[in-house]
């Protein structure tokens, strides 16, 4: 069965992202590495099957920027090697979303598009619960339905299934007017 995760997005690349076009287009690629500012899908247990969905915390609420669908979780130094030339250009086109300490490639079929105005509601927020193997919990300084410190989603967290499929459910709306909220 797959799993769903969220990985957190710095308001710096999200951005970046909006600054460089990006809001709109299909997901397709995704980017980590050894380091807590890009952290291991590898590590996190993530594969191909799997859904994740990039998310920021933004005047304190969090968004679900979009979705991807996993094919494939390649090594970095080696992608060349075993992508076809479509996907090449995908993985050169969203390098915006590399820093410089890429150790692995999440490549996928084109996911959801990437939209900056599609908060998660405040019930959802206070009952969003991820799960690992010590046990589930919910997400850490929730307050009157706002996210006062993105802290414990600082990472790849893997999602209970109740909240993966309102997760899920959130993204296959339709996204409202492009460019909500202001960055």
């Amino acid at each position: 069965m797959a799993d769903a995760y969220t990985t957190l997005w710095t308001n710096d690349l999200c951005r970046a992202l909006a600054r460089d076009g990006f809001e709109g287009e299909r997901l397709s690629v995704l980017f980590g590495g050894p380091h807590q500012s890009l952290p291991s899908f590898t590590r996190a247990g993530v594969k191909p099957g799997d859904l994740v969905y990039p998310i920021r915390v933004f005047r304190k609420q969090m968004w679900v920027l979009g979705a991807l669908e996993v094919g494939r979780l390649l090594d970095y130094d080696t992608v060349g090697e075993h992508l076809p030339m479509e996907d090449y250009v995908r993985l050169i086109h969203w390098k915006t979303l590399k820093t410089s300490c890429v150790s692995e490639v999440l490549v996928g079929p084109p996911g959801t598009q990437v939209s900056f105005s599609r908060p998660v509601p405040g019930d959802l927020l206070s009952r969003l619960t991820y799960r690992s193997r010590r046990g589930e919990r919910q997400i850490k300084h929730v307050v009157d339905g706002e996210l006062r410190s993105s802290v414990s989603v600082h990472g790849v967290y893997r999602l209970a299934p109740e909240s993966a499929r309102e997760l899920e459910a959130l993204v296959r709306q339709v996204p409202g007017p492009i460019g909500e909220p202001s960055l």
